[in-house]
C-alpha cells in the first residue's frame, strides 16, 4: 500500500514522523518484539530525530531494546560533520540513551581501510539480521535519489548485495556506503521524508510512473510519502 501525507511544514512534518515511529516502536515491543529502524540523514531527518528525543523521553518505548541502523553513509572520518551517525546521536540517540551496542553505524575511514571493505563488513554485520526493518526512513534528492543511490548509477541495479561501495557521488563526499535496492525494501514500512519545492517535480515523477531510484523502493507492508506542501505542489 503506497500513501501520501502532506504537511503544511517541514516541522510539522517532522512532528507527525517522529509520533507515528514512537507510536510504531512501541506497538512492537507490546507484542514482544525487538525493533530495528533504518535511519536516513539530512535536514528533513535532523527535524524528525530532534523530535524523535522530545516525544520519545516520557513515551513507552524502551529505547534500550531498538535497534538502529542507517540506509547509507558518507566515508569519511567518524568525527566528521558529514558523517549522518554523527547527527543522529546529537540529535537523539544520546539524549534517550539508546547502548552503543544497538547502534549499528557504518565504517568510517578509521575503522576500514577501504569503502569496498567497509561495504562488505556492514553486509555481514546485516546479514546476522535475520528480521525486516520494522521503519525504514529516507530522505529524497532533486534527482529522485534515495540513500546513495544515484539514477544511472551501477549500484541501483545491485541485487544480490546488501551493502554496496558509492565511489565517484555525483554529491561531495565522492566516497559512501549504501544499502541496496533489496535491503531498503526488507522493511515493513518504508517512508520517505521530503521537503522543499526543488523536490517537487522529483516527487510527482516517483509517484507516478517515471524510473527513478524512490520509485522502487516499497515497503513489504506500506510506503508512506511525508511531504510538505512544496514537496506536494507538483501532485
Amino acid at each position: 500500500m503506497v500513501s501520501i501525507r502532506v504537511y503544511e511544514t517541514p516541522q510539522e512534518l517532522a512532528a507527525a514522523a517522529a509520533l507515528a515511529l514512537v507510536d510504531a516502536l512501541a506497538r512492537a515491543q507490546a507484542a514482544g518484539l525487538v525493533p530495528a529502524v533504518c535511519l536516513t540523514g539530512g535536514t528533513v531527518a535532523d527535524l524528525v530525530h530532534r523530535e524523535v528525543a522530545r516525544v520519545g523521553a516520557d513515551s513507552a518505548v524502551d529505547w534500550t531494546a531498538v535497534d538502529f541502523w542507517w540506509g547509507d553513509e558518507r566515508y569519511v572520518e567518524t568525527t566528521s560533520p558529514d558523517r549522518n551517525a554523527l547527527h543522529a546521536h546529537t540529535a537523539f540517540l544520546d539524549v534517550l540513551g539508546v547502548p552503543a551496542g544497538r547502534i549499528h553505524a557504518m565504517p568510517s575511514t578509521g575503522s576500514a581501510c577501504s569503502v569496498e571493505e567497509g561495504a562488505r563488513a556492514y553486509a555481514a554485520e546485516l546479514a546476522r539480521r535475520q528480521e525486516p526493518f520494522l521503519v525504514t526512513m529516507l530522505g529524497m534528492g532533486p534527482d529522485g535519489h534515495v540513500a546513495s543511490l544515484f539514477p544511472g548509477a551501477p549500484g541501483l541495479g545491485a541485487d544480490e548485495a546488501t551493502a554496496i561501495a558509492v565511489t565517484g557521488s555525483p554529491k561531495p563526499p565522492p566516497q559512501r556506503i549504501s544499502l541496496t535496492v533489496p535491503a531498503l525494501n526488507n522493511s515493513e514500512s518504508v517512508w520517505l521524508l521530503v521537503t522543499g519545492p526543488d523536490k517537487a517535480a522529483a516527487v510527482a515523477d516517483a509517484t507516478t510512473s517515471a524510473d527513478l531510484p524512490a520509485r522502487r523502493v516499497r515497503g513489504l507492508a506500506e510506503t508512506v510519502w511525508f511531504l510538505d506542501r512544496a514537496a506536494a505542489s507538483g501532485l
